[in-house]
Parts: C-alpha cells; sequence; structure tokens
C-alpha cells in the first residue's frame, strides 16, 4: 500500500557544529519544528486523542526511499525573505519563523527532494504533517504523521493526493482547485495552509540552488 513504511531506516546525520535546534512559534497555530519538539507534543497530546501515524523517520523513508542520502539542514531567514514567503503564501497563512529545519535528499549526485515537518492547529488541537517538495518546485507527497482531534477529522488519503503534484499557485486553495472534505472544512483549510506555507518557505530557501 502507499503509506506502509519500508524496513530500512533512512540516514539521518546529527547537527552540523554551529547549526540551532530552537524553534519559534508561529502566531500559537503553525510550526515547523525539528524531532525533539515533535516527540514533545506527542507526550502532551495524551493517549486517548492522539492518533500518532508514523514516526519522523518512518516518514523520511517514505519519501527519500532506497539509496536516498538525507541531509538535516537549517535555514536562517532574513526579514525579506520572511516577507516574501508570506507574499507568495498569501494573507491566509501564518508564516513567523524565522529559522526552518528541513532535509534535503541527494540519490547518485542529483537532489531527490526536500522533505518540511509542519504542526498546525486544525480546531483546538495540533496536527503534524510532512510536505515533500520535489526539485520542480512541485509538491510531492504530504504525510500526516499525528492527529489529534477526533480521528473522523482526519483528512482521507483519497483526498490528500489532490494536494499531489502541484505547484504554488492560486489553485492551490480550498477556494480554488482543492476540493474540501465534507464535515471537516478546518481540516481541509489547515492541510492546504501548511502545502501553502512549506511551498512559499521552500522557494525562498531554495535549497537545490547549490551543488548537490
Amino acid at each position: 500500500m502507499r503509506r506502509e513504511a519500508p524496513h530500512r531506516s533512512a540516514r539521518l546525520p546529527g547537527l552540523r557544529p554551529g547549526e540551532d535546534s530552537r524553534v519559534f512559534p508561529l502566531r500559537r497555530r503553525t510550526f515547523l519544528l525539528p524531532a525533539t519538539v515533535l516527540v514533545a507534543i506527542a507526550a502532551l497530546a495524551g493517549p486517548a486523542a492522539a492518533q500518532t501515524l508514523m514516526t519522523q523517520e518512518e516518514a523520511l523513508a517514505l519519501a527519500f526511499p532506497g539509496d536516498t542520502v538525507v541531509e538535516r539542514r537549517t535555514a536562517y531567514l532574513s526579514p525579506a525573505q520572511l516577507d516574501r514567503a508570506r507574499e507568495l503564501a498569501g494573507a491566509a497563512v501564518d508564516i513567523e519563523q524565522t529559522i526552518v529545519t528541513y532535509y534535503v535528499g541527494r540519490r547518485n549526485g542529483t537532489f531527490a527532494g526536500a522533505a518540511y515537518f509542519d504542526v498546525h492547529r486544525v480546531r483546538t488541537k495540533n496536527e503534524v504533517v510532512m510536505v515533500v517538495v520535489d526539485p520542480d518546485h512541485t509538491l510531492r507527497r504530504m504525510e500526516v504523521l499525528k492527529f489529534t482531534e477526533p480521528p473522523e477529522y482526519r483528512a482521507p488519503d483519497a483526498w490528500i493526493q489532490q494536494l499531489e503534484g502541484r505547484p504554488l499557485d492560486d489553485a492551490l486553495s480550498v477556494r480554488g482547485g482543492i476540493r474540501s472534505i465534507a464535515g471537516a472544512t478546518l481540516t481541509a483549510r489547515a492541510m492546504t495552509e501548511a502545502a501553502r506555507r512549506v511551498l512559499a518557505l521552500h522557494a525562498v530557501i531554495e535549497p537545490f540552488g547549490g551543488t548537490p
């Protein structure tokens, strides 16, 4: 099945000297967080409500299978880059952070994509997703790692698939080319905004701009 994680673990180097793993909140609603903070969120959510669907390592193995080499990176945005990311994402999308942690995959000396982990509020509780961006700057895949709202409000795989293959444009919106979810409009909106946020940050970070 599409979402079955392989047994192989992706190779994830640790922090490079001088890297900063601190995370800054986005207006209490949205975050892009490294693995240590995702673990803390899982502990706070409580066993009754939380649905942990996969670990970060399993998600990265789906994003970068086989012999892909995965490198953890941290981007430090300038005020101009932050303004540009907000402009690209649109007024409805919150972007506050200036520090973004992400993962770049390389296979046979070629970029294989970049993965970002986004934490956002759906209604009153958080959802954790991975967004993978292809070298052509389109959204390759989106995976839900954790969903702490009632399970009936979680987006079905078939709905998520309509986000995949899309660039950052006007059609990437529940008022554009994205269908909503009956009975879970807030979930559809939160996930679409997460996709726009990640694609906007990816555009200003330009992780594929250098030599693989």
